[in-house]
């Protein structure tokens, strides 16, 4: 079975071709960072309207570059949540209106869901095959919105172990990163500047909540700012909170010191990265023992952080999947795999299915 996946949650449009949802035919994905990095994050109609522009070329050059045309596929998968609604409208749309006009089954896909089959995806004619994943399987979902523990019993058998509480892990990084003056997006910005910091320089508290397996990184981010502000010296954080308290913004918002004080910024992203590792690590293992979890499989934006996929394979006694960074970030490949074994499960959409922006896992 050819699946042709289709993903424009939040700023990446992306068009990709997978068979029997394993192996990799193609994947394009446009992004709009460059476009993005100036507001600092994703500004919401700037994304919906650049899906416009951006969708069509995408699955074309995606049917292109698998060598394949329209007759040749079986299914079409497209995300319909989470994310931005506006940009989720775009590629659900798109995919319902050719779904119509080809005759092609349709199948929905839950984003958070699709990252998980990261670890399913092989390149076209590897040989010999990978095996696939074991179940029951632990994955730790973790992007700019996300930072779930799903136990995965099996395809579509979900039991969400731990969510977050506040900030989910990639938001505090994009966070801390605006903070520091690094750029946006934040995760590979803070990645860069901890290169030869000194991940003990600062105690950075680490939220464990005992005795659930939730995540709470909102504490850690403030602990940033004060320390941040400490070091820039007691005038200049005096005048940091007057601002801030006048605005009623963020402290992120306001606070872009680092630069101008020459501040150890690579002590203190390196710092701050291993308190989010520590807690993303320590929480998944505790949760894979508990539950006898046969694997631990990583998933999501935050799955590309380098420290995160070391210490994982470093510390876990149990066979650690990583999917390559291409799979990481958003992309329609994962959305294609997803939709096949949905559809191998009797899935199917109906061509008045909406959008929804919140919707959650297991």
């Amino acid at each position: 079975m050819i699946v042709l996946g289709i993903e424009s949650s939040c700023d990446e449009t992306a068009a990709a071709v997978v068979s029997d949802g394993r192996w990799l035919r193609s994947s394009v994905v446009a992004s709009q960072v460059p476009i993005h990095r100036r507001y600092g994050g994703v500004v919401p109609e700037v994304a919906s309207r650049q899906h416009v522009l951006a969708i069509t070329p995408t699955v074309g050059q995606a049917l292109a570059e698998a060598g394949l045309g329209w007759e040749q596929i079986d299914l079409l998968a497209a995300t319909y949540g989470p994310g931005l609604a506006g940009s989720l409208l775009v590629g659900l749309n798109l995919a319902k209106a050719l779904a119509f006009a080809r005759g092609l089954p349709f199948v929905d896909v839950n984003h958070l869901e699709a990252h998980i089959y990261a670890n399913w995806l092989v390149p076209q004619g590897s040989e010999p095959a990978p095996a696939e994943p074991d179940f029951p399987l632990l994955c730790l979902v973790v992007s700019g919105g996300h930072s779930d523990l799903i136990l995965m019993r099996g395809h579509g058998d979900y039991r969400r172990l731990g969510r977050t509480r506040d900030d989910a892990a990639g938001e505090a990084f994009d966070k801390v990163a605006r903070l520091l003056g690094l750029g946006y997006p934040g995760g590979p910005a803070v990645q860069e500047a901890a290169e030869g910091g000194n991940p003990r320089a600062f105690s950075f508290p680490r939220a464990w909540l005992r005795h659930n397996l939730d995540f709470s990184f909102s504490g850690l981010k403030t602990a940033v700012l004060r320390t941040v502000e400490e070091l820039a010296g007691a005038s200049g954080a005096r005048g940091t909170r007057q601002r801030r308290e006048q605005s009623h913004t963020t402290p992120a918002q306001v606070l872009r010191v680092a630069p101008q004080a020459n501040l150890p910024t690579a002590d203190l992203a390196a710092s701050f990265q291993q308190a989010v590792v520590d807690v993303l690590v320590e929480k998944s293992l505790w949760a894979a023992e508990r539950y006898h979890a046969r694997q631990i499989a990583l998933a999501g934006g935050v799955a590309a952080n380098a420290l995160l996929r070391r210490e994982m394979a470093a510390r876990s006694p149990l066979p650690v999947l990583i999917p390559p960074l291409a799979f990481c970030t958003d992309n329609a490949a994962v959305v294609a795999s997803c939709g096949y074994f949905r559809r191998q499960r009797g899935a199917a959409a109906s061509l008045d299915l909406d959008v929804r922006p919140s919707l959650e896992i297991a």
